[in-house]
């Protein structure tokens, strides 16, 4: 699998970088980090789709394109796909338990 896709690693590491600068308000750090996050993770998202998508237009206009490559792109832009739909859901959970409770 290439680096192009969703990597909890690069995404908990950027989170204790954040953690250690003073510089900010912790609540302004913690948001603008989870927003560049964010951003970082749905425009891997996108370069995943647009590289699968421009394989299989090589492959249909005919070009010299080895069929696996189209294969193992379209099954890494699917699973990053999942990857950012289950997250989207588990945030929206999250969000949805914290409504609920009681103050």
């Amino acid at each position: 699998m290439s680096s192009t896709g969703i990597n909890p690693v690069s995404i908990i590491s950027a989170l204790d970088k954040a953690a250690g600068s003073p510089a900010k308000p912790a609540a302004e750090t913690a948001t603008s980090d989870f927003g560049d996050l964010l951003g970082q993770a749905i425009n891997r998202l996108a370069e995943t789709e647009n590289r699968a998508d421009t394989l299989i237009n090589k492959l249909a206009a005919g070009e010299d394109v080895e069929i696996h490559q189209v294969m193992l792109a379209m099954q890494e832009a699917d699973i990053t796909f999942q990857v950012a739909l289950q997250t989207r859901n588990k945030l929206i959970d999250a969000y949805q338990e914290i409504m609920r409770m009681q103050v």
